[in-house]
């Protein structure tokens, strides 16, 4: 693989960039201290806005590094930071990533995070040379399998118990798209 880090990439509607440290204000108001937005995730609900300075300054540390790719979600049209998303299990000798995301509830159902997803998933074959992205969610989440299925990924299983995020032990739903699925999707467009 050719890790290239948190590229910079734009699609019709957004610009996925590092997170910087002014997004903590956005980070916190529009996901991170929104009970039902993290009910699903695996991070728990930020208390105060101290506490998302803390993780942006994490994330903008980590970016340094070529092999992280972390993206902070920004609407063109205000320069809102609406959500994130990222590859956060990487398995270099299967060439493959797991991705997860999040974003704020008022920007539900606006096809956001399909959009973002649809361009890192570009990115991750087309440049980095990943082979097969994975992602979950928890069965009692059925919208995110939704983003899944838009942008193209196919659902594999459901592994019991086998998850944990702020409701407690979940069955996770598995969902995977390869390279050369990918490509033959591509092709037939």
């Amino acid at each position: 693989m050719n890790h290239l880090g948190t590229k910079t990439i734009e699609t019709d509607r957004l610009i996925l960039r590092k997170f910087i440290l002014t997004d903590a204000e956005d980070m916190h108001y529009n996901w991170a201290n929104d009970d039902d937005v993290t009910r699903y995730i695996t991070w728990a609900t930020h208390k105060d806005i101290e506490e998302t300075k803390r993780v942006i300054a994490e994330y903008v540390n980590d970016s340094m590094r070529d092999n992280y790719y972390h993206w902070c979600i920004v609407l063109k049209e205000t320069n809102e930071a609406v959500g994130s998303i990222g590859a956060f299990r990487l398995y270099n000798d299967l060439k493959l990533f797991e991705i997860g995301y999040c974003i704020g509830k008022k920007f539900w159902n606006k096809g956001i995070t399909t959009e973002a997803m649809k361009a890192i998933i570009t990115y991750f074959f087309e440049e980095v040379g990943v082979n097969r992205i994975e992602a979950r969610h928890d069965t009692k989440n059925p919208a995110s399998g939704r983003v899944m299925i838009k942008s193209g990924l196919q659902l594999e299983g459901i592994l019991r118990q086998s998850g944990k995020n702020n409701t407690g032990i979940t069955d996770s739903a598995v969902y995977a798209i390869l390279k050369e699925d990918w490509y033959h999707n591509k092709k037939n467009e």
